[in-house]
């Protein structure tokens, strides 16, 4: 249930020196960020192992892949972060058991402990997504949430998804940025994060303010944000690396218009503010208000708006070979 032996120890706390280092080397500040965030990452992103997230994680597989023949066997994440998409997926009963891989120690420990206190059988390693570290034909499927953007060579790593996919086998990415989308979300969240951190120097609005040293390591966090995210993407871009990386029955799919420019907004306040004002009745309502826009976009916004527009972009196809599942 923990990563290997000789897989490199987390660094959460990078020094100046490191951090300007990584502003040359995109991989080692894939690692410090991530490090960084791995033991926040849940909380910050509200995320959660309950029956809310495991609908969630089970809606994007299924609106990209609806027909798969579940359950599959043995899964693989890539880029897993704290293990949110596969650890939901297989309490879904999406797979029997999994693998997590990560470029940050720190997110496969988070990951695997996550693993081990909800009872799945999981194992996790540090690893990179352009050389995944297991045979050819060990998975039956392969999943992986807000990573793509991440990956420099993202048609390489999705050729080492095939290559350990089992014939048949698919995978499925989902939360992966749209470049319409990422271009407003991203002018809405830096908006947001300027005008409470100003608004929250005001005598009487103290109280709603972070400390300044929080406030500038989320200023450092996001300096290195801005170099771990690689690229954006249009779906038939997506649905082109896919083919041409040699996949079959390659789909893309999008969602979140009126949900994301509500959600980002609200996301960076959070981040802004202490954590004690945030009260269990205010996150009930900005959960059910982004329910209600979601269900806005499935029903009105997605038979009016092009698919380009939307925030996320979701992912699947099959390696050529039996049947796909």
């Amino acid at each position: 249930m923990t990563g290997r032996p000789d897989d490199p120890a987390p660094n959460p706390h990078a020094t100046e020196a490191q951090v300007q280092a990584a502003l040359a080397d995109n991989k080692l500040a894939q690692v410090l960020y991530h490090d960084w965030e791995a033991e926040t990452y849940d909380d910050k992103w509200s995320i959660s192992y309950d029956e809310r997230c495991i609908a969630y994680a089970r809606g994007r597989f299924d609106a990209v892949a609806p027909n798969a023949v579940l359950p599959y066997e043995r899964a693989l994440e890539l880029g897993c972060g704290t293990g949110f998409f596969l650890l939901n997926l297989m309490q879904s009963g999406i797979a029997k058991s999994g693998s997590v891989t990560d470029l940050s120690p720190g997110m496969v420990r988070v990951a695997t402990r996550n693993a081990q206190r909800l009872g799945l059988d999981v194992d996790g390693r540090v690893a990179d997504a352009e050389t995944i570290p297991y045979e050819d034909e060990t998975f039956d499927l392969v999943v992986g949430h807000a990573v793509l953007h991440h990956i420099p060579d993202v048609e390489l790593a999705l050729k080492e998804c095939l290559r350990v996919l089992k014939p048949g086998g698919r995978f499925v990415f989902a939360g992966e940025p749209t470049t319409i989308g990422n271009r407003y979300a991203r002018r809405l969240g830096q908006a947001t994060w300027k005008v409470t951190t100003e608004i929250t120097k005001l005598p009487f609005l103290q109280g709603w303010r972070r400390p300044q040293e929080e406030l500038d390591e989320s200023s450092r966090a996001a300096a290195l944000e801005a170099v771990v995210d690689l690229h954006t993407f249009d779906p038939a871009d997506l649905e082109g690396m896919a083919t041409r990386a040699g996949a079959v029955d390659v789909h893309a799919e999008t969602e979140e218009f009126a949900a994301a420019l509500w959600g980002w907004p609200v996301r960076t306040f959070e981040a802004a503010v202490p954590d004690e004002k945030l009260t269990w009745r205010y996150r009930m309502v900005m959960y059910r208000a982004w329910l209600g826009l979601s269900w806005l976009d499935e029903n009105v916004m997605r038979r009016v708006v092009p698919r380009q527009f939307f925030y996320n972009a979701m992912l699947t196809g099959v390696k050529p070979g039996a049947s796909g599942r």
